[in-house]
């Protein structure tokens, strides 16, 4: 059951007037794979947890976590997806093993494509 929620609320975050829409949010394509996990140029993400910023079941107003690691290129990224008052950006982490290095943070806006 949770499974089958999780495929249909990935599907309803990235579907609007498009039925088969991704996004592209600067260099990272985002894409709601049939199995229920969002795929980032490819790459299927090993987490994500998502979250209303309003009311339940509200997905105008959404914000999903994800993380891939390690990805094709090695290095471990977090990403944050955030769906707010029409407008939708993706806020991307390079994660490295050292607290002392300095985060590498990038932020892009989305918009739909044809999937």
């Amino acid at each position: 059951m949770k499974r089958m929620k999780l495929v249909l609320t990935i599907s309803l975050l990235f579907s609007c007037s498009s039925a088969f829409a991704d996004l592209q949010c600067g260099g990272y394509r985002l894409h709601a794979s049939d199995n229920g996990w969002t795929k980032i140029n490819g790459e299927q993400v090993t987490s994500q947890k998502i979250k209303f910023l309003g009311q339940k079941d509200d997905w105008d107003n959404v914000k999903t976590d994800m993380g891939l690691m390690p990805s094709r290129d090695g290095n471990n990224y977090g990403f944050e997806f955030v769906k707010r008052n029409g407008k939708a950006f993706l806020n991307v982490q390079l994660l490295q093993n050292s607290m002392d290095a300095p985060r590498i943070i990038g932020s892009f806006p989305c918009k739909k494509v044809p999937g």
